[in-house]
């Protein structure tokens, strides 16, 4: 196959993919399903790298101290919750029936509490990683 011909190729078949999806009864629900078994690869490859980071540089997080070390933990586990539960803390849609269908409205939850609460944690989290940072660095 000559190389012009395979960016429309490929197009194309995204297209008869999005068609299929939008098309046929059930596909937004496999298009859900495989989206899920994405996010779950995705998951695992995270999971693999976190590992081999971990076996790579141990003897240099074991210098680091206990105090450090747990900042250090801490800090990554702050990121991973700060990240899971980012919509509920921000906002949320809502929606409300009004004439001629259903518009979507950006409720603010805790009347905007959720937003200080989030950025408050993640300035912890970014300072729990520089002094960690510099903490590794004076070592």
């Amino acid at each position: 196959m000559s190389e012009r011909l395979k960016m429309p190729l490929y197009v194309g078949i995204i297209l008869a993919i999005a068609a299929a999806v939008h098309f046929i009864p059930g596909g937004g629900r496999a298009a859900e399903t495989f989206a899920a078994a994405l996010w779950t690869v995705f998951g695992i490859g995270v999971g693999y790298l976190g590992l081999r980071m971990y076996r790579e540089y141990h003897v240099g997080l074991y210098g680091l101290g206990d105090r450090h070390r747990g900042l250090l933990y801490g800090a990554v586990a702050l990121g991973f919750f700060l990240w899971a539960v980012r919509t509920r803390l921000w906002y949320a849609f809502e929606g409300r029936n009004v004439p001629g269908g259903v518009a979507f409205v950006q409720v603010h939850r805790w009347g905007g509490l959720g937003e200080i609460l989030w950025f408050a944690l993640a300035g912890l989290a970014v300072y729990a990683l520089v002094t960690v940072y510099r903490q590794w660095r004076a070592y």
